[in-house]
């Protein structure tokens, strides 16, 4: 009986509510064309972006094409899509940028710059990499959140161009 159910949802057309998108969002924009990106991976439900401010080298979005401003409000295909793409781009991100160490993170409302459900996949410092002791040696006690979105801001660059080819080629040879 269920299997009979699920094949009468088979590529049946999404409901309108599902299909929205919003004229000014960004990622609405790339979704429809509107907006340049570089893009990773697309199918019919979900793209892959390197995002344009990316905390490290590899930093990537995987985006639901349906404008849902709440991951807890997406449908379940949507999300399910969306699983399966954040694994398949993170994979290829850690042996593109020859580290493992990955943060996946999806806000809701808090710490959510663009008001459309996006996951973001950010390689963390390498360990003994400038970076993380330069960062080290500086914090003697916890951050206050304040702090850590402000040190998360300022150590954000803009994605330049040939850096972000390079980055899509290594990242789409393995995908």
């Amino acid at each position: 009986m269920t299997s009979f159910i699920i094949k009468a949802h088979e590529k049946r057309t999404l409901p309108p509510q599902w299909a929205s998108t919003d004229a000014g969002c960004v990622f609405c924009k790339i979704i429809r064309g509107e907006a340049p990106a570089y893009k990773l991976y697309e199918n019919d439900r979900v793209v892959a972006i390197l995002d344009i401010m990316p905390l490290r080298a590899g930093h990537a979005l995987v985006i639901p094409k349906v404008h849902i401003p709440r991951v807890s409000e997406l449908p379940d295909e949507f999300a399910a899509e969306c699983g399966k793409v954040v694994s398949r781009v993170a994979r290829a991100i850690a042996t593109a940028v020859e580290n493992t160490a990955l943060n996946v993170v999806c806000n809701q409302e808090y710490a959510q710059a663009v008001n459309h459900v996006h996951y973001h996949i950010i390689p963390a410092p390498k360990p003994g990499s400038s970076e993380t002791a330069e960062k080290s040696d500086h914090v003697t006690q916890p951050l206050t959140q304040k702090e850590m979105h402000q040190l998360e801001f300022e150590s954000r660059n803009y994605l330049e161009e040939d850096s972000a080819k390079r980055l899509v080629d290594s990242i789409r040879a393995r995908l």
